[in-house]
């Protein structure tokens, strides 16, 4: 049986990732977990930095949203490379590079996987996502409201800027 991505109204997995860079690009000693931002609205974007995808509309989509909302402590934004595939090239060095090359002010994680999750990315596998670019809406309750590779940036920034915790 296919597994089916997560769909509105489930509860988000915590994330397994360990290695995590702060805003400024310094490695952090400890994960990010989901439970670090209580009754906050998380955004999450999936990403690898070969992903053509990712560089036409993902990265410009996450940059349209994270300048509409700065400064909006009810919205926290999360990138995580999810590997899947080209290991010896979406390596965690990639992560300050790309935040870097966007001018992304936010957490940066790395999404290897591990022997629990057949080598790929935890949030693949736990979120049964279909690939990169891909977002992530996680509200203050930890349900999962949006998880798809289509956006609409306009609709998701209108959303962001109105929601209520």
């Amino acid at each position: 049986m296919q597994k089916t991505n997560r769909v509105s109204g489930e509860k988000a997995p915590e994330l397994n990732i360990p290695l995590w860079i702060d805003k400024t690009g310094k490695k952090l000693n400890k994960p990010i977990l989901l439970a670090d931002f209580p009754g906050a609205f998380i955004v999450l974007f999936c990403f690898q930095s070969w992903c053509r995808g990712c560089h036409l509309k993902g990265f410009p989509s996450l940059q349209r949203m994270t300048n509409a909302l700065k400064g909006n402590d009810k919205v926290v934004f999360l990138a995580i490379q999810t590997v899947f595939e080209g290991r010896d090239i979406n390596t965690a060095e990639k992560l300050i590079e790309m935040q870097k090359k966007y001018n992304l002010e936010i957490p940066f994680g790395q999404d290897d996987g591990d022997a629990s999750t057949n080598n790929i990315s935890d949030i693949m596998f736990n979120y049964r996502t279909g690939g990169t670019p891909w977002f992530i809406f996680i509200d203050k309750n930890r349900n999962i409201v949006f998880s798809d590779f289509h956006l609409n940036v306009e609709n998701a920034i209108e959303f962001l800027e109105n929601y209520k915790p």
